[in-house]
């Protein structure tokens, strides 16, 4: 059931890094980062890497969106 399970997560992840490297806009892509970013944490703990997944969420849905949220706001493009 695990490994259906982590397959179907791989695919997931594998279908997002798609979405956030070839969609045109680049706000979509941003916003796909924290969807790439749970599933990865959810692999993790699946792997029984939770300091890992702890620090992936961190990193990935708080702090690296917040950033690339306020570059894209102070920039225009």
């Amino acid at each position: 059931m695990i490994d259906i399970l982590f397959n179907l997560l791989m695919i997931f992840l594998l279908i997002t890094a798609f979405f956030m490297v070839f969609t045109k806009d680049i706000s979509n892509s941003v916003i796909t980062l924290p969807i790439f970013g749970a599933i990865l944490v959810v692999i993790f703990v699946i792997l029984q890497a939770p300091g890992v997944a702890l620090a992936e969420a961190v990193m990935t849905a708080g702090l690296t969106t917040v950033f690339f949220v306020i570059t894209i706001n102070k920039t225009e493009y």
